[in-house]
Order: structure tokens, then sequence, then C-alpha cells
């Protein structure tokens, strides 16, 4: 039985690629115009509550465990010990709750230029910001292109950019003075992460750009991970990670094996599959 879509559904078209995501809605929690985007909130039907940044969907309660544990723990495992960590964007504090999952972290710093999407997350997704008071924690509201520009040389082990698409706010994430600039920021064996949209869609231009970017940037090695995102286009997502005197290609898988985090899709296992890229993607890479 098909039902057609009305009011009670939010859609996200993609219009590029002839797709649309639509989740059945209750109800609208919150809807604000920060100084730079605009935020809502929806109850839905079976994904719990969902937040939308400018008509694009940013998480779910039901999936964003996906993202999270794959933008944070894949990073963390491909460095040998990492301490430091900086997290430019991820105001919905997710990320910062998985960081903060490993032990030997000492310093978590966050940095997102809107403070309402925090606050916003605080409201409707407590699990999220379940950690923000942790004493290794700090978060700033500021603009993370300047945060970067002014941190010392060789001061953090991990950079992750939790970033929304690539315009807009988080435009200046993706362009190569701003990986170069990460660069100088890391420490010899540094990693680096940033989402990279779908593999489906943009493995021939966003990921494959952003690749040869960071290499240009001059990190020695550079790793692709798909995984699934049911609420993001094409339901597939990306991270690439980049390395300074590491190689992200390879990781502490026993560390990995023998954690007892509490994860529910990373394991050492579904890292080690997430590097096996499918042929479309290689090509994709190598044209």
């Amino acid at each position: 039985m098909t039902e057609s879509l009305d009011t009670s559904w939010f859609t996200e078209v993609f219009d590029s690629h002839g797709s649309a995501f639509s989740l059945k809605v209750r109800e609208k929690l919150w809807d604000v115009t920060s100084a730079y985007q605009h935020l809502e909130v929806y109850a839905t039907e079976t994904y719990g509550n969902l937040m939308v940044l400018d008509g694009c969907v940013m998480l779910s309660d039901r999936d964003n465990f996906l993202y999270h544990e794959m933008i944070a723990h894949p990073a963390l495992f491909a460095h040998s010990a990492p301490k430091r960590v900086v997290i430019i964007g991820g105001g919905d504090c997710g990320t910062l709750r998985e960081v903060l999952k490993h032990p030997g972290v000492e310093h978590v710093t966050l940095i997102d230029i809107d403070e309402e999407v925090t606050r916003a997350a605080e409201r409707f997704f407590p699990a999220l910001t379940e950690s923000n008071d942790d004493p290794r924690a700090e978060l700033l509201f500021a603009d993370g292109v300047k945060w970067v520009d002014e941190a010392d040389d060789e001061s953090v082990d991990v950079v992750i950019i939790d970033s929304t698409d690539p315009v807009g706010p988080a435009e200046g994430l993706f362009k190569v003075d701003f990986l170069k600039r990460c660069h100088r920021l890391l420490r010899e064996g540094g990693v680096m992460v940033q989402q990279s949209e779908s593999p489906l869609y943009h493995s021939g231009s966003i990921i494959r750009e952003l690749r040869r970017d960071m290499h240009a940037a001059g990190f020695e090695s550079v790793a692709t991970l798909p995984f699934p995102q049911p609420v993001y286009p094409s339901g597939w997502w990306s991270v690439t990670l980049a390395g300074k005197g590491a190689d992200v290609n390879a990781f502490r898988e026993a560390d990995a094996a023998t954690s007892d985090m509490a994860l529910d899709y990373y394991t050492a296992e579904a890292h080690r599959g997430a590097l096996a890229l499918p042929p479309f993607m290689r090509r994709a890479f190598a044209e």
C-alpha cells in the first residue's frame, strides 16, 4: 500500500540527484532562526526527534549513533595514543560524547559557530549532551576556522571536522587552505577526519576532491570509510581520514577489539570492513 505525502511528513528533496527522503511527523517541537541558519526540531512517528538545519536533515534519535561513532572512533583508533582532540562543528555534541569514551583522551575542545544547535540538543537530544560536563570537555561557540588559525603549531593529536554540507557556514571547512591549517595544528603522528558526504552521489566529486586536497595539504595517507546512514541523501555516508606521519589505512585493531566502550555500530571488524572500498569508489578516486 502506498501513501501520498502531505503536511504530516517532513521531506528533504535532493534535486541534483532526483531523490528525496521523508519521515512522518507528529509535530514540530522547535523553530528558530539563528544568526547563521534555520533550525527546526520535529517529533517523528518512527525515528524519534529529528533535527533539521536550513531544510537539511542533521540527525535523528534513531540512527545518529552510526554517524557519531564512525566520525570519532576510526580516527581515534588510527592514532597511536590520542590525548588532545579538537572538534570543529559538532554542536549537537554527539561526537564529543563518543570521543570522551576513550579513557586516554585528556582534553577535547569543541568549537561550533552556532550555540543554538547545542541548546536545542540539550533540550531535545539529551543523550547526546550527557558528557558535556565531563572535566575534559571544553565547549566554545566561535568561528572554527579562526580558532584553528590562532592555535599553536603541533598542539593537537586528532582534528575532527564534524560539519554540515559544504555550503554556507561550513563551506570553508572543505578548502585546501583550511586543510593545510589543520596539518599545521597536528603533532607528528596526528590524524584528521572529515565527514565527506555520500559515496553513491559524491565519490567522483566532493570525496575525490577532498582526498586530493588532503594530499596537497601535506597529509601522507588518506582513507575513506563508508557506512550506512538512513536519514542522509542516498542512505549511505562516509568519513575521510588523513594522517600526518600516520598510516590511516591501519589502526589499533587489538585495542579496538578489546575495548569495553558501550557502542552500537563501531567494532574492529566494522572498521576493517569499511577500509575495503568497493570498486566503483576506487575507480572514482583514480580518475
